[in-house]
């Protein structure tokens, strides 16, 4: 199994371009470079490799991110805990330990980025690795911007832009629209995309590293977000949806025809880089991503240390439809036969908010703990790598364009629900779509509550309380139940929380304005 950037990111420094953990004023900080770096070809790619160090930091996709996807209506909270009950209640203000450093760090991957642009054209090193590295780049700063853009930017103001061209400078302002950078974005992913080879030209070594058609899909993702404010946009949304599907590289389902084990396998290591796979946080049992844990059983029944944070509603639960196979793939209930390291057992939960546990993320967790997961418990990667996008994505974002284009989107949903062991339907509307794409992408960085945010959606989910199982006896698989609520309706406000507070540390560093309303 591929360990290419987690075993990399183990000697990460960077002392070419140390980044202060007080870069809050969107400034480089430390020394960018020496008089005895950026000369050869090692010290091009090493630097390159700093570009996915945040793929081992817990407070950026190990669950820093999935406290803002907590905020949708498919999970709860699973923990007493007043920061991120700000976040999912809408009363954050930025301060938050949960939420204060993602910005920032993306800032970082920016800083690494721009210093990298500026250094490697001039570098006598080979072209192709020089071609490369740069796509890596423009590609990080891209995607970078990409999260930050959906979620601190709108059509009231963008986030700071700051590339190699100025990245000096002590003071920034926020662009009129977020649209400046969404153009940046494109621009930038362009360019990658030009320079970035197909993941299947990659060697065992470099899988997991950004390729074109993580461009692509970036790309389709950012014009999503776009078409709030263009839509013309969705023309672009399924032409960077073509360009990964024909870009050829192979892309397609996993899909054999089994529909009891295709989608569940998708969340399997030895499919870590599938057919189905366009960009992921790589992750091993020494470092990594922690989600699967944290989402697994608080204390993990005395076996291992899982975190219990994520619980999924009943709303979830309910929302499948009868026959979808995905249902059983990603969450657990009460009485589900699962095996854990090495030996079945049947669900239950002392600690779940709401009966349920996510089951997606758990094949680590199937072996004896020392296969697959990390020994330290207080740091409980795994081999499993966390999809940020995937094939399907691509599927039902072009699908999702064409329906909103008055267009026929019927193949791509198709496609995924006949893995899923569902029957095809004919002229699918946005209703169909948002119930597939709430299907198919539970649990998962893909986000469900920035899509109920672009789609108007959120303010009426977010009215209704969320759901879940009490059973009499947590300890009984077989317990019965009663439904109660576990969170209580919440006060959404779509001309504010369509964005999220900028932390105030670095609204006050960098000179800038907080969005309005936080």
């Amino acid at each position: 199994m591929n360990k290419y950037i987690a075993l990399a990111l183990l000697s990460i420094g960077l002392t070419a371009q140390s980044c202060s953990t007080d870069f809050t004023d969107l400034t480089p900080e430390g020394t960018i470079t020496d008089a005895n770096y950026w000369k050869t070809e090692a010290d091009a790619i090493f630097a390159s490799n700093g570009l996915y160090e945040h793929f081992t930091d817990d407070a950026m996709f190990g669950r820093g991110l999935f406290w803002y996807v907590n905020a949708s209506d498919d999970m709860v909270t699973g923990r007493t805990d007043a920061g991120s009950a700000a976040v999912r209640n809408f009363t954050a203000n930025g301060n938050e330990s949960r939420v204060n450093s993602m910005y920032k760090k993306f800032y970082q991957i920016i800083q690494r980025a721009n210093t990298i642009i500026s250094k490697v054209p001039t570098m006598e090193i080979q072209e192709a690795t020089k071609q490369r590295v740069l796509g890596e780049a423009y590609f990080m700063r891209g995607y970078a911007y990409f999260y930050l853009a959906q979620y601190y930017g709108d059509q009231r103001a963008g986030i700071p832009i700051v590339t190699e061209e100025n990245m000096l400078e002590t003071r920034f302002e926020r662009p009129t629209h977020v649209r400046e950078n969404l153009a940046m974005i494109e621009a930038d992913l362009l360019r990658a995309a030009n320079m970035l080879p197909l993941v299947t030209t990659y060697g065992s070594s470099d899988l997991g590293r950004a390729n074109k058609d993580a461009a692509y899909a970036y790309l389709a993702k950012a014009n999503v977000q776009w078409a709030r404010y263009d839509a013309a946009k969705w023309a672009e949304v399924a032409k960077y949806c073509d360009l990964v599907t024909n870009s050829g590289s192979g892309r397609k389902l996993i899909d054999t025809n089994n529909p009891e084990e295709d989608f569940a396998s998708v969340f399997y290591m030895a499919n870590n880089y599938s057919s189905e796979y366009i960009f992921s946080v790589v992750s091993n049992k020494v470092r990594g991503s922690i989600l699967p844990a944290v989402l697994f059983e608080n204390t993990g029944y005395g076996l291992y240390n899982g975190w219990g944070y994520f619980h999924p509603t009943l709303e979830l639960y309910n929302s499948f439809e009868t026959g979808d196979q995905r249902k059983k793939a990603t969450i657990l209930e009460f009485n589900d036969t699962y095996t854990l390291f090495g030996a079945e057992r049947k669900y239950y939960s002392s600690n779940s908010q709401t009966g349920f546990q996510f089951k997606k993320y758990m094949e680590p967790f199937r072996y004896p703990i020392s296969q697959h997961l990390n020994p330290n418990g207080d740091y409980p990667t795994s081999d499993l790598n966390v999809p940020l996008v995937r094939y399907a994505d691509i599927l039902l974002m072009k699908s999702e364009a064409q329906i909103m284009q008055g267009q026929n989107g019927d193949a791509g949903i198709n496609l995924v629900r006949n893995r899923a062991g569902l029957a095809a339907i004919t002229g699918a509307t946005m209703v169909d779509l948002k119930r597939e794409r709430r299907s198919e992408f539970a649990g998962e960085y893909t986000d469900r509550h920035s899509d109920l945010v672009r789609w108007g959606d959120a303010q009426a989910a977010y009215a209704k309380p969320a759901t879940g199982r009490q059973h009499v006896t947590k300890t009984d698989p077989a317990s019965t139940f009663t439904t109660i609520t576990v969170w209580p309706a919440r006060n959404y406000n779509p001309a504010v929380h369509h964005v999220w507070p900028i932390p105030p540390q670095d609204v006050s560093n960098a000179g800038i304005a907080q969005n309005e309303g936080w």
